[in-house]
């Protein structure tokens, strides 16, 4: 088999990449060890930044989120009984974020790529990638019982934190920075209407807490957790009940119950390889960079990496310069960090470490005093919020 770029990874990032080659005239194959149904079904990011919300309209990929998905012109900050919001457009000149879950997405990818686009094999596993020092690079993969070999002019993991494409890597090419947190995130989802139209972080001295939510009749909650938390260990009304208490406002803002139909645990890390790029093996989205959920940032990080290979690529093609390909792991780490340091700001500023003093509770209550109070720091966490710029 032979394409243009060999994509590992039918996520949003691998299925958006498709998409975006199919429409500049490249051709791709799409290789997914799963089968359909988990890669439509598996849960994950909610939040789309204003960019990625536009690059998915120019692909033709958002009729639907239009449609279903949730505008949000911005969030709520809750602290010692209070509450702000953040009005991003008014902070931006414009930009806001949508809720549309990363399920949906792929579902919308998928059946674009299905219909129009090259091909995509589901539960074919990708073994190595081979000679990406090469003009020719390589990569093994086995598809209903039979071993066979995808020759690509370039290839792209977008096979996740796990996956093979950095395993691929020759031993000692590059570095790693990490910062694993000592605690997780407790997600549910329930069949009951978001308690408010928007989402609520709330800072609490018996741990952090996330209202959000994936329609207008299914609300996804968050507490922080001991890392290593079993979900199973926490009942329905323990977990009501805890909410309750962190989101406690002193104007009496109640939260409304219903049936939980999922709970997991999400661990939280921030992790970063460099560079992103080896010979003709690019990495896109969390096979290079993982951040912490808090700031809404993996998904859409994934979708500027992606955006940043389809248009070096485009560029080679007509004008015969590797200059944007030979850039792609600078450009792209550039904004990663940017996402890291906001990531781990919006972390540290509302989750309370297990061995937290006094002095540092005081801290946090007044880094988030000064955005209540400083359009200046208000307008950072909107910009960095409703995301930066793909260019």
């Amino acid at each position: 088999m032979r394409t243009t770029v060999g994509i590992i990874g039918a996520g949003p990032a691998g299925l958006l990449l498709a998409r975006l080659l199919h429409r500049a005239g490249i051709d791709s194959v799409v290789l997914e060890s799963r089968d359909r149904a988990y890669v439509e079904q598996r849960q994950r990011a909610g939040i789309l930044e204003q960019g990625t919300v536009d690059v998915l309209r120019a692909a033709g990929a958002g009729e639907r989120m239009d449609r279903e998905g949730l505008p949000h012109d911005g969030v709520e900050l809750r602290f010692d009984r209070r509450r702000h919001r953040v009005d991003f457009p008014a902070l931006t000149g414009g930009r806001s974020v949508m809720v549309y879950a990363q399920t949906e997405v792929c579902k919308d990818l998928i059946a674009l790529q299905l219909k129009e686009g090259g091909p995509l094999l589901f539960e074919a596993e990708a073994l190595a990638v081979e000679d990406a020092e090469g003009d020719r690079p390589r990569v093994r993969f086995r598809h209903e019982g039979v071993e066979d070999v995808l020759e690509c002019d370039y290839v792209v993991g977008c096979d996740g934190f796990w996956g093979i494409a950095r395993g691929s890597l020759p031993a000692g090419l590059g570095r790693t920075f990490e910062r694993v947190y000592p605690y997780s995130w407790l997600g549910i989802l329930a069949d009951v209407a978001p308690s408010h139209d928007e989402l609520v972080y709330a800072r609490h001295d018996r741990g952090f807490a996330l209202l959000s939510m994936r329609s207008p009749s299914v609300s996804r909650l968050y507490l922080q957790v001991p890392a290593g938390t079993d979900a199973e260990e926490w009942g329905d009304e323990r977990i009501w009940d805890e909410l309750e208490r962190r989101f406690e406002t002193e104007d009496g803002w109640r939260l409304a119950r219903g049936p939980i139909t999922q709970k997991s645990v999400t661990p939280m890390r921030s992790f970063v390889h460099e560079p992103m790029r080896h010979g003709r093996l690019f990495l896109a989205g969390d096979a290079a960079h993982i951040v912490p959920p808090t700031g809404a940032k993996g998904l859409n990080l994934a979708v500027g990496d992606v955006v940043t290979f389809a248009r070096a690529l485009e560029h080679e093609r007509r004008t015969g310069s590797a200059e944007l390909l030979d850039a792609y792991s600078a450009t792209c780490l550039r904004r990663v960090w940017q996402a890291e340091r906001f990531s781990y700001d919006m972390t540290t500023l509302l989750h309370r470490a297990p061995d937290a003093t006094e002095f540092e509770d005081r801290l946090q209550l007044a880094r988030l005093e000064r955005i209540a109070s400083s359009r200046a720091a208000e307008t950072d966490l909107a910009e960095a919020y409703t995301g930066f710029p793909l260019d």
